[in-house]
């Protein structure tokens, strides 16, 4: 499956201009990982354990913490290890690897975020009928099904890199990422590219526009509202999940949908760090400073505690 090549590793470059605060940056970087897996966990462990948050909303939010700390997982730890290493090197096979999972988690994501604006959608748009079309049943296979789109979707563009040819081994990135991979590859990389881009566009622009379709129906529901008090309640259960959407989808569209493999790297670095590093933490911050049930859970559990 693997390319004869003269590449057996890759070396990440990161961020040459900040070698000398890598200690500082260790503690920063851990710091963020552990109240990432602490904030997204709290909030699985609350809607298993507390029955009030046992709804279709708070299975999709749960979920989306689950990803969360497996999204981190996949490139964080190795990260944390580069910047107390000199020799910041890995596998070309464990490479890889950690190009799939950490695109096939951010599919799920992707697909995630689409449900829950479906279930938004049917909550706002059909109250009447919301009971009995989004059943423990139907939030499972929707569930079932993100996570079978996101492990699927990117196979092509993984299995499509792994037959590169590669002549340079200094990849300038903090993580293995589908873009950087392309620029160091030799020979005719026109189909990795049209297949990133069509994949890309399929996982990221199609949700984006699925939810951006949900949301536009919802608005136009909330107008027709004729208290301005009813208004706010409808919004309210909107804007946490709508703040999340806009800060993954913005980076994504940033990132991924492009027809060249010309990129601007440095730029690029900077921007990987919001979407697989900050955007994980702020998350759980989102939803329980927005969500009221959510806060309520925790304020019981932390009294039961004591």
């Amino acid at each position: 499956m693997f390319s004869n090549n003269t590449v057996s590793e890759f070396i990440f470059i990161g961020f040459p201009a900040l070698y000398h605060y890598n200690s500082l940056l260790f503690v920063c970087l851990l710091i963020v990982y552990l109240l990432t897996i602490a904030g997204n966990l709290t909030i699985c462990l609350l809607v298993k354990t507390d029955l009030r948050l046992h709804s279709p909303m708070y299975i999709f939010i749960s979920t989306l913490s689950f990803i969360e700390i497996f999204y981190t997982t996949a490139t964080i730890p190795k990260m944390l290890v580069n910047l107390l290493v000199e020799n910041k090197t890995i596998s070309v096979r464990n490479c890889l690897l950690q190009t799939y999972f950490f695109h096939a988690l951010g599919s799920c994501e992707c697909c995630l975020l689409t449900a829950m604006a479906y279930d938004r959608y049917l909550a706002i748009c059909h109250p009447l009928h919301y009971s009995s079309i989004m059943t423990s049943t139907m939030t499972m296979r929707l569930v079932g099904s993100c996570f079978t789109l996101g492990f699927l979707l990117p196979l092509t563009e993984i299995l499509l890199i792994s037959r590169l040819s590669f002549i340079n081994n200094k990849l300038e990135h903090i993580f293995c990422d589908i873009p950087p991979l392309i620029s160091l590859a030799c020979g005719d990389t026109s189909i990795n590219i049209l297949a990133d881009f069509v994949t890309n566009c399929f996982t990221v622009v199609v949700n984006f526009f699925l939810v951006m379709t949900s949301y536009f129906k919802i608005i136009m529901t909330v107008m027709k509202i004729k208290t301005s008090a009813g208004r706010m309640k409808a919004f309210s259960t909107c804007v946490s999940h709508l703040t999340v959407v806009l800060m993954f989808f913005t980076c994504a569209l940033f990132m991924y949908i492009r027809l060249t493999k010309s990129y601007s790297l440095y730029f690029d670095r900077a921007v990987s760090i919001l979407y697989s590093v900050v955007t994980p933490i702020l998350n759980p911050i989102i939803y329980s400073f927005r969500n009221q049930e959510i806060r309520l859970a925790l304020k019981n559990r932390m009294c039961i505690s004591y």
